[in-house]
């Protein structure tokens, strides 16, 4: 019998987690160690499109298959996600990568029980949550109220208190006060529409206007895009992180998560 993705689990001192990072690009895992070690080479496949949430499971367990067994699985998913459900994907609710929004296949995501599905067919205890929470676990110092914000296919947003991670939410959704939401204002069709330059200047107001009603005491800028980024022209409460970080953050979510 399958233990309920989110039941209590007295886990061995040697404890392994497969950590899954999906992106709206790439569907990436890895078997981390007590540590944080990987003790496998990470594998990577293309995301599929359209990718209804049967064929992500399917892909998902493809990935699973080519790597040690492990106790438990973190999943760090580009949407909202509560409870292990997924209430809003953008990336996915999409027929072809960049694409526009598909209703049926907005439908289909809506309110899935993706830890349930997973923890089925990997057959272990199964955590889902905003990848943006997964990588802020794996980055945040624990101090004050830290801010995470991920680059990639759009924009993810966390948000830590004293090390503990509060409950998502779409913060990127909101109006940027530049014309449309943070996820299309810094999203990555934006970047290759109007050039680093421009866009790095971009990713610098939002960082002043999330800062405007957050008063983070640190931000930490991650995801695929980040690599864009000048570190020099962020201002001292910024620092970019390594995009392993999706990864990595598999072990922590376990213990910071509420």
């Amino acid at each position: 019998m399958t233990e309920s993705p989110h039941a209590t689990t007295t886990w061995p001192p040697d404890v392994l987690t497969l950590a899954i990072d999906v992106g709206g690009s790439g569907l990436k895992a890895s078997v981390l160690d007590v540590n944080g070690q990987m003790i496998a080479d990470r594998v990577r496949i293309e995301t599929p499109y359209p990718c209804p949430p049967s064929l992500l499971v399917e892909k998902l367990t493809e990935l699973k298959d080519q790597l040690p067994e492990a106790n438990r699985a973190s999943v760090g998913f580009p949407g909202l996600v509560r409870s292990g459900r997924v209430l809003n994907i953008p990336s996915l609710s999409r027929l072809e990568y960049g694409g526009p929004r598909d209703e049926a296949m907005a439908n289909m995501w809506h309110n899935y029980d993706l830890a349930s599905a997973l923890a089925d067919a990997f057959g272990i205890p199964v955590k889902v949550a905003n990848d943006a929470d997964v990588q802020g676990c794996a980055v945040v110092e624990g101090t004050g109220f830290e801010f995470v914000m991920t680059l990639g296919t759009g924009c993810g947003t966390a948000v830590f208190h004293e090390g503990q991670l509060l409950p998502h939410m779409e913060l990127s959704h909101a109006p940027s006060g530049y014309g449309g939401d943070f996820d299309d204002y810094i999203g990555n069709a934006t970047r290759k529409e109007i050039g680093n330059k421009r866009w790095r200047k971009r990713v610098g107001k939002a960082m002043k206007t999330f800062d405007g009603f957050l008063f983070f005491d640190r931000i930490y800028i991650g995801g695929g895009n980040a690599k864009h980024l000048n570190v020099t022209d962020l201002g001292p409460k910024a620092k970019i992180v390594a995009n392993t970080a999706g990864i990595l953050g598999g072990i922590r979510i376990w213990d910071m998560e509420r």
